[in-house]
């Protein structure tokens, strides 16, 4: 995605060799107009899917899937939580463990049974894409509660790293809106460059 590219050019920073720091207007500081252009993009590409809900991980996914829901006519939107609350039942929650790379660390992940009804047609979106894990946990969550994954919409894919391979090859609908091909010396090249 061209708009996306180019914010990543101008306010991306490349953290050794795998960190990609785009917060300046994916994650902590957000660039609406970017983001909702980004979830029209997303919308256009799984439209066809015919996706019923979206679901995503806290908290940094929220505010793409929410693009995306709206360019989807509103669907709804569902994220899975990292940290247990005391008004949820745990025997009422799907959970999957999942690696966070950025944290390094792992999180059970967790959705009440009750807001992905068995059949929905689930889309998942995230704004990264490294090894896949999220991804994983989430599909595991979908289809423990009989639902089905009908594609994975991404903000930034890190080429470099095993995820977006994986998942196509296992014949996922990947869409990433922009591709991290490598990092050199700080700078971020994209796929595109």
């Amino acid at each position: 995605m061209k708009a996306l590219n180019e914010e990543i050019r101008t306010y991306g920073r490349g953290i050794g060799q795998d960190i990609v720091k785009v917060d300046m207007f994916l994650n902590h500081r957000i660039d609406t107009g970017l983001l909702f252009q980004m979830g029209e993009e997303l919308a256009e590409h799984f439209r066809r899917q015919r996706p019923t809900m979206i679901l995503t991980v806290e908290s940094s996914g929220i505010a793409l899937a929410i693009a995306a829901a709206r360019a989807l006519d509103d669907i709804p939107v569902v994220f899975a939580k990292k940290a247990a609350a005391s008004n949820q039942a745990s025997d009422q929650m799907a959970t999957a463990l999942v690696h966070s790379f950025t944290h390094n660390n792992d999180n059970l992940i967790r959705v009440d049974k009750r807001y992905i009804p068995i059949g929905s047609r689930v889309l998942i979106i995230d704004d990264f894409l490294a090894n896949g894990n999220a991804v994983r946990g989430m599909t595991q969550i979908v289809e423990e509660l009989g639902a089905k994954v009908v594609g994975v919409g991404i903000g930034v894919e890190k080429g470099f790293q095993s995820g977006g391979q994986e998942l196509r090859e296992s014949g996922i609908d990947l869409m990433s809106l922009a591709v991290v091909k490598e990092i050199r010396d700080g700078s971020i090249i994209l796929e595109d460059d």
